[in-house]
């Protein structure tokens, strides 16, 4: 379902250049539940950003699918993106001025699906928010809004949900129960799940652990 073939990422800062990400080769295959970790500024958000096309290597190719998408034009990508690719950030990134159930509806409406605002109350249900779909972000916990973000990035039935520290913000309690919908879903929906953490606890309930150092992979272990 993806693969990463020798990515490089370099930037310029100031007056040199500085490598994020260097010689990165990985492969997630269809269904797998992967934990991004490592130390701030290894890397992680990232190589994920680039795996959603959100940003472009400097060199190397990924694939989603048969697609190679460091080969596409924004247009594409934005089509791969919607048909295939659900992001949960840590800020949520949900749009203020729309309640939680139009926050859902957008990427439907944008596909024009034709059941949108059933699939759209069925993914409240399915997150325990069927009674505050009327709400505004303003008006949710930070739980309740990470709940909706995550039923957003559900809402086109993709096949991969990247997650970058998806419980970051959240106390322990409803970072746990976040956890908990996201790896429901990804099981009932057999969807590749890459989820970036610093949380060892999380990262040891996914079937393998990549990490990174200093923008390589120093380790990729599989769960026995």
């Amino acid at each position: 379902m993806i693969r990463i073939d020798s990515i490089t990422k370099t930037v310029r800062s100031g007056t040199e250049d500085l490598t994020i990400l260097s010689d990165v080769t990985l492969e997630f295959p269809d269904g797998q539940f992967v934990a991004l970790t490592g130390a701030s500024g290894s890397g992680k958000s990232t190589l994920l950003g680039l795996i959603a096309g959100l940003d472009s290597p400097s060199s190397g190719k990924i694939w989603i699918d048969k697609d190679e998408i460091t080969a596409k034009d924004e247009d594409r990508l934005a089509d791969i993106r919607s048909e295939k690719i659900g992001f949960v950030f840590q800020s949520f990134h949900l749009i203020p001025s729309l309640t939680a159930k139009e926050n859902i509806l957008i990427p439907m409406e944008i596909r024009g699906i034709t059941n949108a605002k059933e699939r759209a109350a069925e993914l409240l249900e399915d997150v325990g928010l069927s009674s505050r779909g009327h709400h505004y972000p303003s008006e949710l916990s930070g739980g309740e809004q990470q709940r909706v973000a995550i039923a957003r990035a559900f809402a086109n039935d993709p096949k991969i949900l990247l997650a970058d520290e998806p419980t970051g913000n959240l106390d322990s309690k409803n970072g746990q129960h976040i956890f908990e919908l996201m790896t429901g879903l990804h099981e009932r929906n057999k969807v590749t799940l890459v989820l970036v953490t610093h949380d060892a606890q999380l990262a040891a309930k996914a079937e393998r652990q990549v990490v990174l150092r200093d923008g390589r992979v120093i380790s990729d272990t599989f769960t026995e």
